[in-house]
């Protein structure tokens, strides 16, 4: 692989979007539901496109007070308007401007109860591809999300995470558990590179985890997002990897 996109989380109320953004080739929107409004997501969007960074739509729970990482029982038609509406409420936005929707990326809970039920993923599949079939997908690599994706006849992006630590199964230590986030810059870059250089990763008991890495995820409410972004960025681009989006 001689290329590795880079995405983050923005406009989710918080003051360093602009100063990520050029580091990074895709930027995953929140639509209002688990934070942002319209407002944010239309500056979000004219900022992503100033920098020629590919637009996504980050649907979550409605759920601000726990910002969207408590998980929800919803009924298959309730999830299903829930990803669709969120979708399209950036879609609108990126219409009005003149730019296009690249991909779609759940948020928080949503994504990590897409990524082992199989009805969730689904249905979110199902989704995406009901608004846009040209819209491509963002899930944890080697998920649930990705296969119905793929089954679903969507173009996917596997995900792995610079900034959160692994299991033995491939899934993301729950925030809830020691050692989930990776707070020190060194260790995070270590970590990608490992991943996308020789798509594995080491598990918290020390496992060896094959995985598939085309995309690399920056949280941006991390409290070390901009240091991050900007030496990840730097340690891609040594090893001669293009940062694009998929």
């Amino acid at each position: 692989m001689n290329y590795i996109d880079l995405n983050c989380d923005m406009g989710e109320g918080l003051d360093n979007d602009a100063a990520i953004m050029p580091f990074i080739s895709s930027a995953n929107i929140a639509c209002g539901y688990h934070a942002g409004n319209a407002d944010t997501m239309k500056k979000t969007v004219l900022l992503a496109t100033e920098h020629k960074v590919a637009i996504g739509a980050h649907p979550g729970f409605a759920d601000r007070e726990n910002f969207g990482r408590r998980e929800q029982q919803l009924t298959d038609a309730a999830l299903y308007d829930l990803v669709c509406t969120q979708i399209h409420a950036l879609q609108m936005i990126c219409r009005a401007h003149g730019v296009p929707l690249h991909h779609v990326k759940p948020h928080g809970a949503l994504y990590n109860m897409a990524a082992r039920i199989p009805a969730m993923a689904q249905i979110i599949a199902k989704a995406v591809k009901d608004v846009d079939n040209r819209l491509c997908l963002f899930g944890l690599s080697n998920s649930l999300l990705i296969s119905a994706a793929a089954a679903a006849g969507l173009k996917t992006a596997s995900e792995v995470f610079a900034d959160r630590t692994y299991q033995d199964d491939g899934s993301l230590t729950a925030r809830s558990q020691p050692g989930a986030m990776i707070e020190n810059e060194t260790l995070a870059v270590k970590q990608v590179l490992q991943m996308v250089t020789r798509q594995e990763v080491t598990a918290q008991s020390g496992k060896i985890v094959p995985l598939k890495a085309e995309t690399i995820c920056i949280h941006g409410d991390g409290a070390h997002a901009l240091e991050y972004a900007r030496a990840i960025h730097t340690a891609l681009l040594h090893h001669h990897l293009t940062i694009q989006h998929p």
